[in-house]
């Protein structure tokens, strides 16, 4: 067996179920604010585009995809990040996957150089996928803490030159999960020319950036911070996007990866081999959803609805505030987070996940000790009762 696999850890909801494992819920229908799951209803135009293309499942899709998809994927990049036409070639710059979490393992088999000393930079707290697949890429995790003070986002100017030296990949996520925070134009800037300077990649999970609350001003990406130095060979840049939060199409699981043609390159020849490429069908109906806004902005439209519900609800007992995007609500407890959970499970019968749990401690700290995440991905109704349970369950505790 792989060694490497004794250091992976549990995922945080395996922790979550042998915390509450215990507890008996009060009796009371249960709501879950702990899963990251999309639970707007699917775009029926995709259903129908899946629907009338099933006589492809008869075809062996290709790893590169068919060339409608990924023209039709450039044209959404040219029109969202303001990418000049021209600048992505459909062939060499764009690669559908299955999704970005699957994407971001396998790009880390491919980037990561197996040593001693290679490092995988990553935010803290931070989307687990990061940390086992620098481990089983052969390289050690290294966490910067993400804290109130500095908007939730890494401190950069703090880490050390000979950290960016062993760097092999510096993960990004914006809007973070679970913190909800926007990596700004300027950061993401001078992050481009730390990669230059000391030959990394930048990989940005940007799977949350159509979820903003502004519809006049979405959140810049990596490709707009290419786009502003003028960088139309997006070296040392890669992004990661998917239809599952933007769509509410966690099950068609398509999205695509897109940057650097000659990492794309090399991360086409593993996949290859990796056995991953997207059926046919899902290729045509995730055409029709990368052509269409009308439906990502009723998405949003129902985001901001149920954010202003909660938020006013919770705030008058609890610290927390809107996030810049995403859908997770990023609260303070008033003590031990996971003792919170546990009681808050008992008492009201509400799923929220310990912010210790999406963290890891770093010389005796843990940047998400003292924080839950609350997923706001079910109905309205429903987020609006879990938060009249939350606010009780603080009043009377």
């Amino acid at each position: 067996m792989n060694d490497a696999l004794a250091t992976l850890q549990p995922y945080p909801f395996e922790k979550l179920r042998a915390l509450l494992a215990s507890v008996k819920p009060a009796d009371k229908p249960a709501i879950a604010l702990s899963i990251g799951e999309p639970k707007h209803r699917s775009p029926e135009f995709v259903a129908q585009a899946l629907a009338a293309n099933l006589d492809q499942m008869a075809v062996y899709p290709t790893t590169l995809g068919i060339p409608a998809l990924r023209e039709s994927i450039v044209n959404w990049c040219e029109q969202r990040f303001g990418v000049p036409a021209g600048w992505l070639d459909p062939a060499r710059h764009v690669l559908p996957v299955n999704g970005t979490r699957e994407a971001l393992f396998a790009f880390t088999q491919t980037v990561v150089q197996r040593s001693d000393n290679g490092l995988v930079i990553s935010p803290n707290p931070f989307y687990q996928i990061y940390e086992g697949a620098a481990l089983l890429a052969g390289a050690k995790p290294h966490y910067l803490p993400c804290l109130a003070e500095n908007g939730f986002n890494p401190d950069f100017d703090a880490v050390p030159a000979d950290v960016w030296k062993r760097c092999q990949i510096l993960f990004l996520c914006s809007p973070g999960n679970p913190t909800g925070a926007l990596t700004p134009l300027d950061t993401l800037k001078k992050l481009i020319a730390l990669a230059d300077e000391h030959d990394f990649v930048i990989a940005a999970d940007e799977c949350y950036s159509e979820l903003y609350f502004d519809e006049g001003l979405p959140p810049p990406g990596l490709l707009s911070a290419c786009v502003a130095l003028g960088r139309s060979d997006f070296k040392r840049c890669m992004v990661f996007h998917s239809l599952s939060k933007r769509s509410n199409l966690p099950g068609l699981r398509s999205g695509f990866v897109a940057g650097d043609a000659d990492i794309l390159k090399a991360f086409l020849l593993y996949r290859t081999y990796h056995g991953c490429a997207m059926p046919v069908q899902t290729q045509l109906a995730s055409i029709a959803a990368w052509q269409d806004e009308a439906h990502v902005r009723n998405n949003r439209d129902l985001y901001r609805e149920k954010f202003a519900a909660v938020l006013e609800i919770l705030a008058p007992v609890m610290d927390v505030q809107l996030p810049d995007g995403g859908f997770y609500l990023w609260a303070k407890t008033p003590g031990d987070d996971a003792e919170f959970t546990q009681k808050l499970f008992a008492q009201e019968h509400v799923t929220v996940v310990p912010g210790s749990y999406l963290s890891r401690e770093v010389e005796g700290f843990n940047p998400g000790a003292g924080r839950v995440r609350m997923a706001l991905v079910a109905p309205v109704a429903e987020c609006v009762e879990a938060a009249r349970r939350i606010r009780a369950f603080l009043e009377k505790n």
